[in-house]
């Protein structure tokens, strides 16, 4: 099969979308975003062994693959438009192309996000995605926005991607079930797109959460200028499988490790006035998210973690950073 062939049975598709008026087949794709909006544009680069287990389930890697960019424009309140996919493949291999197809478009589709072109080309297995979204002038969630005084939110759920990863490495062992449990985070996560633009307006600040928490987190500290105190108390529970692990002799300081620093989980942290708290709740509630408060943003640079009866945490929860 040549590359045009590959394209044109797994990846060409005619476009829907008012915003789209040329997709794939063209030099260029051609987007006409609704007027007075802003484009917000996000690129990742997923490589095999670094990203994914080689021998990973298409479906499920070409669901990932748009969604951590979704999650890109999900922290930026930002509806999506269109993505374009450059592909590296070592060789045609018709059935895994089936199953990347079916998983990247069938979350496309579910987001309204249109595949509008890219290129392929033979190397060693990589996908780069560059997703499109607009959002309205100045209703845009920035990494700068967060002031002293602000609630700190974390949405859905965090650790769980982590524990899976910590298991597949070989560094613990987990109960099956457990396992298939907190994988399905790891492999499928799902961008909190509604909330973010929900959020727009109400937040002061936002970034999801791709490397860890506490890593995450010291993006928008710098950028605002601020610091942070985080409950440690309310953000363990943040692991859906938290009783599980417990109950499968799982140590206490991995579990607040995967929930503070562990990477994939692709939710939501933000930050938002006091007085908004009814309407973060109401944003919740219309999209029928998980919302937590484990902290507030301080004037002090930093990080502090609490625990029981306020006393200080200490640990070193580095982040993933892929040349540290």
């Amino acid at each position: 099969m040549g590359e045009f062939e590959l394209i044109d049975r797994y990846f060409r598709r005619t476009a829907a979308s008012p915003q789209v008026a040329l997709g794939v087949g063209d030099d260029c794709a051609l987007l006409q975003p609704t007027p007075g909006r802003q484009l917000a544009v996000s690129t990742d680069l997923l490589l095999e062994g670094r990203h994914f287990f080689p021998g990973a389930d298409p479906r499920a890697l070409g669901h990932k693959a748009l969604a951590v960019n979704l999650s890109d424009l999900a922290a930026c309140g930002a509806r999506p438009l269109a993505f374009t996919l450059a592909l590296a493949l070592p060789a045609v291999d018709e059935t895994w192309l089936a199953g990347l197809s079916q998983g990247l478009l069938a979350l496309a589709d579910a987001s309204g996000c249109a595949l509008v072109g890219g290129d392929t080309t033979r190397g060693p297995l990589a996908i780069g995605i560059t997703v499109f979204g607009e959002v309205e002038p100045g209703k845009a969630l920035l990494r700068s926005g967060a002031r002293a005084g602000d609630d700190l939110y974390v949405s859905g759920s965090l650790g769980d991607a982590r524990l899976a990863l910590e298991a597949l490495q070989g560094r613990i062992e987990l109960p099956p079930g457990l396992l298939a449990s907190a994988r399905q985070r790891l492999d499928t996560p799902q961008p909190r797109l509604a909330l973010g633009q929900a959020l727009a307006g109400v937040a002061t600040a936002a970034i999801d959460v791709s490397d860890g928490l506490l890593g995450d987190l010291g993006h928008v500290l710098k950028q605002s200028n601020v610091g942070a105190t985080v409950d440690t108390l309310a953000a363990l529970p943040l692991l859906d499988n938290l009783q599980a692990a417990r109950a499968a002799g799982v140590d206490e300081s991995l579990l607040l490790q995967c929930v503070l620093a562990g990477g994939d989980d692709y939710e939501l942290a933000f930050t938002a006035l006091p007085s908004h708290r009814d309407a973060v709740a109401t944003a919740a509630k219309a999209t029928n998210t998980r919302v937590t408060r484990i902290g507030s943003i301080d004037s002090q640079p930093g990080v502090r973690l609490l625990g029981a009866g306020g006393q200080p945490v200490h640990g070193r929860f580095a982040s993933f950073d892929h040349f540290a």
